[in-house]
């Protein structure tokens, strides 16, 4: 990895975090409902430095495709969804169907 994306994964991981655009599919399942009636969304939303760590580090280590993506839909649950704990306590999201997803350093 060139010096110059290995510095702006550390300055994301540790203050900046990252922005994730996407348009995929996203289904539901929270404690007393299932939803089989997602839909195909586009969201763009800035991940804080603690989600950004965890795809670089993920990556580093081998992580396969399907891995990825389930950090990237644990991140957008946590701060996209749930609003950061304000909301939707027990919903879990169903990432799938990815048109594309583009990552940026914040």
């Amino acid at each position: 990895m060139d010096l110059v994306r290995q510095k702006a994964q550390q300055r994301a991981a540790s203050t900046g975090g990252i922005i994730i655009e996407t348009r995929a599919h996203f289904g539901f399942t929270a404690a007393l409902v299932t939803t089989d009636d997602g839909r195909i969304r586009l969201i763009s939303q800035h991940l804080p430095p603690q989600f950004a760590a965890r795809p670089f580090d993920a990556q580093a280590a081998g992580a396969t495709e399907q891995q990825l993506q389930n950090i990237a839909a644990e991140g957008l649950q946590e701060i996209y969804f749930k609003n950061r704990g304000r909301r939707a306590d027990g919903l879990l999201v169903e990432f799938s169907d990815i048109d594309y997803v583009e990552l940026d350093y914040s």
